[in-house]
This record gives C-alpha cells, sequence and structure tokens, in this order.
C-alpha cells in the first residue's frame, strides 16, 4: 500500500497494487499495518456499502459529532465517483478547507477521512457502488451534515449537483459563527 498525504491534515489516500495474471486479480484492501499511521490504533467497527444509480447524484456531506466521530475509509468498488473530505475541525490550519479526488476501481485508492470532518461524494458513472470502513458505530443521534453546495466552502462539483436526499437537502449552509467541532 501506497499512502500519500493531501494538504488537509489526517487525510490521506492509499493506493493498492493488485496482482493481476490470467485468472484476474487481487489486492489487499486493508492491513492494518500499513494503516496505523492514518487511523491511530482505532479499530474498525462497521462496514457499509452503497450504491448510487444515478449520475450527478450528491450523497453528503456527513459526519458525527463526538464523542461518536469515527475515521471513514472509502473505497470505490464499481463505477467512479468524486470523493469530498472537508475539514470542520476547530483550530485546525485546514478549517474549511475541502480536498477531492476521483474514486474508482480501476485506480485502486481508498480515501481515509479523519474525524472532524464531513465526507460526501457526486457519481460520475451509473450504479456506482463504495465501500466503507467506519471506526465509530453509526449513532443517529450524533450525526449530522452540511450542504453540498455551502458558498463557505466552494465545493468544486464535477458536474451539476443532483439526487439530494431528503436530510441532505436539510443540511444547513454553515453559520457565519460556526468555529469548527470540538475535539
Amino acid at each position: 500500500m501506497k499512502i500519500t498525504h493531501t494538504d488537509l491534515q489526517g487525510v490521506v489516500v492509499v493506493e493498492t497494487s493488485p496482482y493481476i495474471d490470467h485468472r484476474g486479480a487481487f489486492a489487499c484492501l486493508y492491513d492494518k499495518r500499513d494503516l496505523e499511521a492514518a487511523i491511530g490504533g482505532r479499530r474498525i467497527v462497521q462496514i457499509n456499502h452503497s450504491r448510487t444509480s444515478a449520475v450527478g447524484t450528491v450523497r453528503g456531506m456527513h459526519f458525527q459529532y463526538p464523542p461518536h466521530a469515527e475515521i471513514k475509509m472509502v473505497r470505490c468498488l464499481r463505477g467512479r465517483v468524486w470523493d469530498v473530505a472537508v475539514d470542520l475541525r476547530a483550530g485546525s490550519s485546514t478549517f474549511l478547507r475541502w480536498h477531492a479526488l476521483e474514486l474508482a476501481p480501476d485506480n485502486a485508492r481508498m480515501l481515509v477521512v479523519p474525524e472532524g470532518c464531513a465526507h460526501g461524494f457526486q457519481v460520475l458513472e451509473p450504479e456506482s457502488e463504495l465501500l466503507y470502513l467506519h471506526t465509530a458505530l453509526y449513532a443517529p443521534e450524533a450525526e449530522s451534515g452540511v450542504s453540498c453546495n455551502d458558498s463557505r466552502l466552494g465545493i468544486a462539483w464535477p458536474l451539476p449537483v443532483e439526487g439530494l436526499s431528503l436530510r441532505d437537502l436539510g443540511f444547513p449552509p454553515l453559520d457565519v459563527n460556526f468555529s469548527g467541532i470540538a475535539a
């Protein structure tokens, strides 16, 4: 596994090198030894899978408040997505900045999104599927999000934003006094 640090503190890109032969391919998707620095000794406690049908659909920007904050590791199993992490951490040197990259099976990348960052994605190919590894269990009472079109964030979505869920449509833009999520 090759780990590349991004311009957002704690957000890393993990690239795997699949073994390919006449039978097909094999790849290690998670190795605790390689990812120890990225997840700080935390354990994976939940694995989720999503499938999104329509191109242009955005899911996000989601996060959980402490004490249920989580690290998410996101990989695309089918299709292509524009995957985005936004730093919402109080006091962070990269506060309100975002990092995005394309995830697809053929680029074998995974985005590691640390606690205190919001996560979302836009579908670039129909029937795209994502695999998420989480270091905290889903806690509905701690879940929240911000508008994917928040002008303070200025996320450059590659396509017009479509297909938002009612929940995602209900996330407000950040209040001008928003100073971040406490650790």
